[in-house]
This record gives structure tokens, C-alpha cells and sequence, in this order.
């Protein structure tokens, strides 16, 4: 073993260090169970008045003394054994932190980042938090004279109680720093002001609650403790603080529970269609066993949402720690509002909408509303995140004034793990913006700092891709890719009472800010050793931002993170189980997440998730407003427009029976020289491979452009198609959603499948005007089609390029053949 900082002197080895002096009137300490955990027994006493920082010695050498022996195991056999039974936890191994950056694990001393004062952060520590079973960590805790004993950043401290009572005059001035961060209630207030030394830069405690926090919160909330609390009536308390009934949860466990589905119109948003899941009867209020007791509210069933038509903070149940702030953080203010109105009404009905706890699915987030969304479930995440962290700190405050054997069910307030809301954004430039709306929601001016925001803004600025000036993209494009879009990252932010820390570990973080992929790289594949999905077990809200750029990146990859989300973890990460909510312990916490969705488009793919992978009781609430007019308005170039339906039953029959229409109709028709210039714009990569795959095997003339051709190959492809040199162009979708280029030469395009963004049709249909035609390749205007294959399945592609009212005349029609002019 490699000495330490105090060992490195001659004579003061581990071996050769003096021990304490014996002291005959010490009562013996009896031995610790190994299977418990340090950090726990310190729970047993959390509950008890704070202590001035001068009685710190005594009140350590008490706890000592006063915890029995089998207080752990009892607690364990009577209360948690199932749930406890499952963790997969040793003796002697702790958990892997999960780090907000991959390329975090690197992190020298010097390199720790600085928060706004100045002080050094290279983690967040628990002062005196240890696991007691590890032996070996505990040996090297008895050699530092450093409270956070982190020289191991893959591992969790380990502890010794005797440690501390030797060491508790070095503590002096992390006590100070206690008392400078009164009644934060977090535990990464002790990393302000301590001296951590994680190589990691993230912190080792992984616990939902810490000792600090529960001595801190008593000095300055015996008096404030009421006003914490949700009031009763707030959607937060119905939905998050209540239990199902068996009846509902019997109900929402079927694989096709009965619903109720009711249509309002509301005066910003249009038709709202909202699903109700049909629990038999009202959830009976039980009534206590004993005359003094409360009776038990069970979580009522979902109802249909109520538009709000003024704002109102206080009726809209936002916390008055966000009232002066969002003036100053809403983007629709500081682009020039209408009389600077707190929120406009689209935000006021998402946000009310979002506030009843339902699901939302929301298609119509564009460029000129995009902000005003963002700032509303924003808003939305802020005041989650402070009712929550009110609800622990009311709560701590009522057991430091009552002393109870056990802690009664309605104090349970946390879950699994920590973590509990989900961002899910398509490149760093969207979590930069999430970042900064949440830090001037929940950091007051004048009042905390965001720490690590230096590290933060040199990682997640700069990289902007540089817009061609000759050949301008869409304006689509460039406020899209604008600033950073690297696609791979994962941050976590910890909410304290002075500050808002970015970088969190995982299991000490409020919300997790993160790209499909960068999630995906944390959750890894079955059979991966490093692997880890434990800190998704309790997340009580997931958003899907711009989810139609996942279906760009990659849809498996938010599929696979689907697939582990409430999973029982593997690893208990320090969890206080007597404050766990039943429904968490009992494995209900999917029917308690709220999924949020925003999409510029509507497909099958959003609705899919929502309605197969999504069981919230409080049912949920989608937008579907008719389109009027489509994109095909927007194609100027005079040209046929041939739709093609397909009969299909089923989604699977649908790929095949496409692609036998295209190789036995559609290409043969257009191998005559006649037919030159023709591409193949395919959306889907599978079949793009498929028709590959046939094109060579058939040896017809064609090149081939997708998202992973190199750029030599791109340009070749190109200027063959363009020459005349092929018949066919097989164009990939991906590719073109990442370039946007203008391919020239098109005089003929087979759309296989309508395109993902409705707005992409009409793009490449212009692309086939004059002006863009090679003038000695042959062909003219009257020799230019477009055909276009679709399926029942395609229905919500096909209404926004044709509108509405048109796609469901096209699908109810005896014809399966329709033609459209420019113009009509």
C-alpha cells in the first residue's frame, strides 16, 4: 500500500504510527455487522436535536456508545427484506460513481474546477460519511488526517468512527463551513467550503440524504417548516405524495387497460385529445387503525385539464422562490413581449398542462415557438425539483421535533435513488440553453453561484459549424446546428440552497441533462462489465426535446434507455429506506413518470412510445390540430406528383410489400435512358441497405450517397448523376437531414417512403427547377415526375404534406392512385 500523506515521514509508517492511548474506562464497542453500512447507522441518530459545532466530539463518541448491534438487521428482516434481498451489494465493494462526463475520470487536482467565489471544486463530500464495509478503506482512513478520505475515486470512502473522534479538532473549520451553509439541506453544501480531493472531480457519496444535512436543516427550519410543504390541493401532492390503490394498479398493470378519450379545444393550443385510463369505482379513503390516526388518501384518477386563462403563480401552485425570476428568464420577455408578460399563453397552457401531472405530447414545436417552450417545461422542472426538495427539508424538520422508534409512512418522501427528472436534448448548444434558463430560474442573484460554470462553458460553447456563404443552407439549418452539436454528453445538476451545481455525480444529482447517446454509453449492453442503470429506478418526469432529431441519430438508442428505466437497482447507493414512498419500494414508479414530448412533426413513432411504453394513471393529453394546407403548397416547380397507395395490414407486411412494388413497377419503369436522372430518396437506413443491396445484384447503374460516405465518394457520386454517367441515385435521408445539399441534375425522384419532416418534400422537389439541370444531359421540363409510396401506416407523414382533410379523402378513396400539380 502506497503511503499516504501522513505516512510519508520516517518512523510514522503504518506500522510504526503510535495508536491512541488506552483508556481503561472506555467502554468496549461491540463490533459491526459487515453486511451494514456505515452511512446508515449515522441514520439512526439523524432524527435527533442539532448539536453546537463545540459538542461535535461528544455527540460522536455518544452514537458510538448508544447504537445497538442488531438495530440494522431488525430492520431489515421487519420492514425491507424483499426490496434489501435483491441488491446484489458484498461485502467490502461499493458502487461506481457515475460521472456527468466520460472524460471526467481523469481530472487532476489542479485541474478542479472553480465555482463564482473562487474556491476550488474537485468533488462533492459528505464530512464524516463512510461505508464500514470496506476494511481495507478503513485502514486508510485512519492514516489521513483529511476528513474526505477519497485518495480512491472508484470507490466509495471508507469509514471509522474512531477516526473521527481522533480527528475531530482538524474538523474545526468544515464545521464553520456548516454553519455557513445553514439549513441547505444538500449534500454537496459540505463541498464549498471542505477540501475534497476526487480525482474523479464528481463526488463519492451516492446517498439520497447525508448526516449533515439532517443536523444542518434543524437550525433554521422549527419555525418555517409549515410554509415548506405543498399545500394539499397542488397537483404535486395528488400525484407524487399519494399511493394507488390496488384497484388502479390492477388496472394500469394490464397490457390493454380500458380508457376514456375526450376531445376540448383550448384558445392557443386547439384540440386537445385526452386519455383517461377507466379505474373501476373511486380509490376508498382507509381510515386509521387507531381513533387518533389519519386516514390514509390514496392518488385519485386523472382528470380532464381545466385551460387557465390569467396567470396566476400562486393558483398555478408555483413556488414563490421562482415568482421574481421568471420575468428576467423568460426568452419571450427579452425578445420583446407583449407588455412583458410574466408567461405568454402558449406557456401558460403548457405549463398548466404539464402541472396536472399528465403526459403531454406536444407536435407543433417549431422555430418561432421553440423558445417559449423550452422556458415552459424548464419552469416546469424548477418548481418539480423545489417542491421536492421543500417536502424532504418540512419533513426533517418534524422529526428533529418528534422522536419516533419508527418513522411513520408519511414522512416517506425520496426514492430509490436520487435523480429524479430526465432532459433528454439532441446536441450540447440545447442542454446549454436548459442550463442557463434553469440557473436564472433557481440561482438568485446575489444570493449563489452555479458551480463549475467555467468548466461548462468551455465545454459546451464553441465547436459551431460554418455555414457556406455561396450556396446559403435553409434557415431551418442553421438555427438547428447552431453553436455546439456534438451529439455525446451527460450532465448532472444538483440543486443546494446557495448554489446549483453542475457536474453532480449521478446518484447526488436532482436532473440529468443528457443526449440519448450519452446515455446510452453509461448504460451500456448486456454482458458489458462497466456498465451501470441504477440512477434511472426512480425518475418521477422524462422530456423528450426536438425528439424528432432522435429519429435522425439514432431511435434505438432512447429505445434501449427505455428499456431501463425502474428497473430494481443492484446496489442500495446509500439509500435511506424508512423515507423511500411506497410506490417506489413496490415497483409502481413507472405509473407515477410524467413523459413529455416535443416534436415538430407528428409520427407513429411518438405516439408509439406513448401508448406502449407509457402507463402514467393520470392518463394523458395530446395536441392534434388539423393541417391545413400541407407542404406541397411549397413546391414551385410544375411537375406530376403521383401518389402510390399500398395495402397493408400490419407495419411488418408494410416493408415488404413496399419493396416488392418498388422492384417490380417502379424500376422498371424507370431503367428507359428516357428516365435518366432518377433518385431514391429513402428515409429509413434498413431499406436503404435492402435496395442497395438489389440494385447491385440486378448490376444496374447507380451511385449511392448515405450519412457514412466519405466525402471524396459524395462528391464522385455527384458529378457522375449529375453527367449523366448513371440512371440512379439511392439518397439517404440521414444524409441529407445532417448536409442539407442542393444535388443537382434531378429529374425524376421515388420518395420510397414519405419523409420524416413533411418540410424535406417539398426541399427536394425544388431542387428539380431549371436552373439546376445539367444543360447538355438531356431530358426537359415536361420529362420531370415525382412518386411517392405510402401505407396506412404513413398517414401522419402524409397529412402534413397534403393537409388533413386531403390525406383522409386519399385514404378512404376506392383509388389507390392520386395525382397533384403545383398550383392546386
Amino acid at each position: 500500500m502506497a503511503p499516504t500523506a501522513r505516512g510519508k515521514g520516517k518512523g510514522k509508517g503504518k506500522f510504526n504510527r503510535k495508536g491512541p492511548k488506552f483508556d481503561k474506562n472506555k467502554k468496549p464497542q461491540g463490533k459491526k455487522n459487515k453486511s451494514t453500512n456505515g452511512r446508515d447507522i449515522k441514520h439512526r441518530d439523524q432524527y435527533k436535536p442539532a448539536l453546537d459545532p463545540a459538542d461535535t466530539h461528544v455527540a460522536k463518541r455518544r452514537k458510538l456508545e448508544e447504537v445497538p448491534d442488531e438495530y440494522e438487521s431488525e430492520e431489515e428482516v421487519d420492514a425491507y427484506q424483499q426490496l434489501l434481498s435483491t441488491f446484489s451489494q458484498k461485502n467490502g465493494k461499493s458502487s461506481r460513481a457515475i460521472e456527468s462526463e466520460e472524460e471526467d475520470d481523469e481530472v487532476s487536482d489542479e485541474e478542479g474546477s472553480e465555482g463564482e467565489d473562487g474556491v476550488r471544486h474537485t468533488g462533492e463530500h459528505n464530512l464524516g460519511e463512510s461505508d464500514a464495509s470496506d476494511a481495507s478503506g478503513a485502514e486508510e482512513g485512519l492514516e489521513s488526517e483529511d476528513v474526505d478520505d477519497s485518495e480512491d475515486p472508484g470507490e466509495e470512502e471508507s469509514g471509522n468512527e474512531e477516526a473521527e473522534l481522533r480527528d475531530s479538532d482538524d474538523t474545526a473549520a468544515s464545521d464553520e463551513g456548516d454553519e455557513d451553509v445553514e439549513g441547505v439541506g444538500d449534500q454537496d453544501d459540505v463541498s464549498e467550503e471542505g477540501s475534497g480531493n476526487d480525482e474523479d472531480g464528481g463526488s463519492e457519496d451516492q446517498g439520497n440524504t447525508s448526516d449533515d444535512e439532517e443536523e444542518i436543516d434543524a437550525l433554521d427550519l422549527n419555525t418555517q417548516d409549515d410554509e415548506l410543504a405543498p399545500s394539499e390541493d397542488d397537483p404535486f401532492v395528488a400525484h407524487i405524495c399519494r399511493d394507488l390503490c390496488d384497484e388502479a394498479v390492477d388496472v394500469l398493470s394490464q397490457p390493454k387497460p380500458q380508457i376514456k378519450v375526450e376531445e376540448v379545444k383550448w384558445k392557443t393550443l386547439g384540440r386537445l385529445v385526452v386519455t383517461l385510463p377507466q379505474i373501476p369505482g373511486s380509490p376508498p379513503d382507509d381510515t386509521g387503525t387507531l381513533l387518533l390516526e389519519e386516514p390514509k388518501k390514496y392518488a385519485q384518477p386523472g382528470k380532464v385539464p381545466t385551460r387557465v386563462k390569467e396567470v396566476n403563480l400562486d393558483q398555478l401552485h408555483i413556488k414563490v422562490q421562482l415568482h421574481n425570476a421568471i420575468a428576467k428568464a423568460n426568452p419571450a420577455n427579452i425578445d420583446g413581449g407583449k407588455d412583458h408578460e410574466l408567461l405568454t399563453s402558449r406557456q401558460l397552457e403548457l405549463f398548466s398542462l404539464m402541472n396536472s401531472y399528465q403526459d403531454l405530447y406536444y407536435p407543433e414545436r417549431n422555430l418561432e415557438n421553440g423558445e417559449e417552450v423550452r422556458f415552459a417545461y424548464c419552469l416546469h422542472v424548477a418548481n418539480h425539483i423545489i417542491k421536492t426538495r421543500n417536502t424532504v427539508l418540512h419533513h426533517n424538520a418534524r422529526l428533529n421535533k418528534k422522536k419516533y422508534v419508527d418513522i411513520p409512512d408519511e414522512y416517506r418522501d425520496q426514492g430509490l435513488v436520487r435523480p429524479k427528472v430526465l432532459i433528454l436534448v439532441p446536441f450540447r448548444e440545447q442542454a446549454r440553453r436548459v442550463v442557463e434558463i434553469l440557473c436564472k430560474l433557481l440561482v438568485n442573484e446575489g444570493k449563489g453561484g452555479v458551480m463549475n460554470r467555467k468548466r461548462f462553458e468551455e465545454e459546451f460553447t464553441g465547436g459551431e459549424l460554418i455555414m457556406p456563404k455561396k450556396n446559403p443552407r435553409p434557415e431551418d439549418y442553421e438555427k438547428l446546428f447552431a453553436g455546439n452539436t456534438d451529439d455525446t454528453f451527460r450532465l448532472g445538476l444538483t440543486l443546494t440552497k446557495k448554489a446549483l451545481k453542475l457536474y453532480a455525480d449521478f446518484y447526488s444529482a436532482d436532473i440529468i441533462i443528457s443526449s440519448p447517446l450519452g446515455l446510452r454509453m453509461i448504460v451500456g449492453a448486456e454482458g458489458e462489465a462497466e456498465r451501470d442503470y441504477d440512477f434511472l429506478a426512480s425518475l418521477e418526469m422524462v422530456i423528450l426535446d426536438q425528439a424528432e432529431v432522435f429519429l435522425m441519430q439514432n431511435w434505438d438508442h432512447l429505445l434501449h434507455i427505455w428499456d431501463h428505466l425502474h428497473l430494481q437497482p443492484k446496489e442500495s447507493h446509500g439509500t435511506d429506506f424508512s423515507r423511500v414512498r411506497q410506490w417506489a419500494v413496490n415497483g409502481w414508479a413507472k405509473h407515477y413518470r410524467q413523459t413529455i414530448v416535443f416534436s415538430s412533426s407528428s409520427l407513429i413513432e411518438f405516439s408509439s412510445l406513448l401508448n406502449k411504453r407509457c402507463s402514467n394513471f393520470a392518463g394523458s393529453v395530446r395536441v392534434v390540430n388539423p393541417i391545413s394546407s400541407g407542404t406541397i403548397c411549397h413546391v414551385v416547380v410544375q411537375l406530376p406528383q403521383v401518389f402510390q397507395r399500398l395495402e397493408a395490414s400490419s407495419v411488418s407486411q408494410g416493408l415488404d410489400v413496399r419493396f416488392e412494388f418498388l422492384v417490380r413497377k417502379v424500376i422498371p419503369d424507370h431503367t428507359d435512358p428516357l428516365m435518366g436522372h432518377t433518385m431514391i430518396y429513402v428515409p429509413s437506413y434498413f431499406d436503404y441497405v435492402r435496395i442497395r443491396n438489389y440494385l447491385r445484384k440486378q448490376d444496374l447503374s447507380f451511385v449511392q450517397i448515405c450519412e457514412y460516405s466519405k466525402e471524396g465518394k459524395v462528391a464522385r457520386a455527384r458529378d457522375m448523376f449529375y453527367h449523366s454517367q448513371v440512371q440512379f441515385l439511392l439518397y439517404s435521408e440521414r444524409f441529407h437531414f445532417f448536409r442539407r445539399p442542393v444535388i443537382k441534375g434531378i429529374r425524376h425522384i421515388i420518395f420510397y417512403q414519405p419523409p420524416t419532416m413533411s418540410h424535406f418534400y417539398s426541399e427536394m422537389c425544388n431542387q428539380m427547377q431549371e436552373a439546376n439541370q445539367n444543360p447538355y444531359g438531356g431530358g426537359s421540363e415536361n420529362n420531370m415526375t415525382v412518386t411517392v409510396l405510402y401505407n396506412k401506416y404513413d398517414v401522419a407523414q402524409l397529412s402534413a404534406m397534403v393537409g388533413s382533410e386531403r390525406a383522409s379523402r386519399m385514404m378512404a378513396s376506392d383509388r389507390n392512385v392520386h395525382m397533384f400539380m403545383a398550383g392546386e
